[in-house]
């Protein structure tokens, strides 16, 4: 079995943005067709107790608090998180674990240009590595998610490279091949992929998807250059590092023919009209067979 809870949706910057008066950020605040959603992160579980948070976004604090499955019971401190597992070094992927910081045990999972951007700002050291032992994913290997008291939780965990870009506070050092990941996550029946962030779809990630029975893909574009025509960024979906959900390339023309797979949208930026809940564009993609990600949404894959 695998429980996932959907603990936030969003690109960066949330939904509603904080300084954003454009027309979804507006109708998310006044709750005028389009909910609002906190910034993107899921909670995996097989046993519906302990819980494996992927990407620690900077709500994380808030998330805990609305998720039910991750309050603490009993002793005077704790949690039932086992482990924090990281997809990239970005801002809105790893300031949540500035939450975490309270000398509460657990393990910080991440790729090693992932690691060592932490390992480089000063800050992240509030997270004591005696505490929070940060543990290297070598790609393409599977490995058991364990639990904190050391036995296996009984799912694998698989990283594997994706288009990407370096963040941009680390830009200038240039991009990695290990930047940007994918997981897979698998009891070893069901199988569950998060794919929050990639630039370009490859036949690799189109076998992997085709397999799978669950996944949660990068759904922050309607169109690659939609922030440049609505004047709220110079930049395009390809700069940001991210593929647009309706272009030529993207995850609905892409994964069109996987049909095992639950698809759902996932890491939605503000300024994507899937957001508005009776959008043409929001009609097209259920259409095509995909769901789009609420917080608080929660899946079960079970095993015969």
């Amino acid at each position: 079995m695998i429980d996932v809870i959907v603990l936030g949706a969003a690109a960066g910057g949330g939904f509603p943005q904080w300084n954003s008066a454009a027309p979804g950020c507006v109708a998310a605040r006044t709750r005028q067709g389009a909910k609002a959603r906190t910034q993107a992160s899921l909670a995996v579980s097989a046993d519906g107790k302990r819980w494996f948070i992927l990407n620690a976004s900077p709500d994380l604090r808030q998330q805990i608090i609305d998720t039910p499955a991750l309050h603490h019971q009993g002793s005077l401190r704790g949690t039932p998180i086992q482990s924090v597992v990281l997809t990239c070094g970005e801002i809105d992927a790893i300031t949540g674990l500035l939450t975490l910081r309270e000398r509460e045990p657990f393990t910080l999972m991440g790729s090693d240009s992932t690691l060592q951007q932490l390992v480089d700002n000063p800050i992240f050291g509030a997270l004591d590595p005696e505490i929070v032992p940060r543990v290297p994913l070598i790609l393409d290997e599977a490995t058991s998610l364990m639990n904190k008291d050391g036995v296996p939780s009984g799912l694998l965990l698989t990283a594997f490279a994706v288009p990407g870009k370096a963040p941009l506070y680390a830009e200038a050092a240039g991009s990695r091949p290990d930047e940007t990941l994918g997981l897979s996550i698998t009891d070893g029946k069901k199988t569950l992929l998060f794919i929050p962030g990639c630039a370009h779809i490859t036949p690799a990630i189109v076998e992997r998807v085709a397999a799978a029975d669950l996944v949660f893909f990068d759904g922050t574009l309607w169109r690659d250059d939609e922030m440049i025509r609505a004047g709220l960024s110079p930049k395009s979906g390809q700069r940001m590092g991210h593929v647009s959900v309706n272009d030529a390339g993207g995850p609905v023309e892409c994964f069109t023919t996987c049909e095992k797979p639950h698809k759902v949208l996932i890491h939605i930026n503000n300024s994507n009209p899937i957001l508005f809940e009776n959008s043409p564009e929001r009609k097209e993609v259920e259409r095509t067979g995909w769901t789009v990600a609420e917080d608080g949404m929660t899946f079960r894959l079970d095993t015969p």
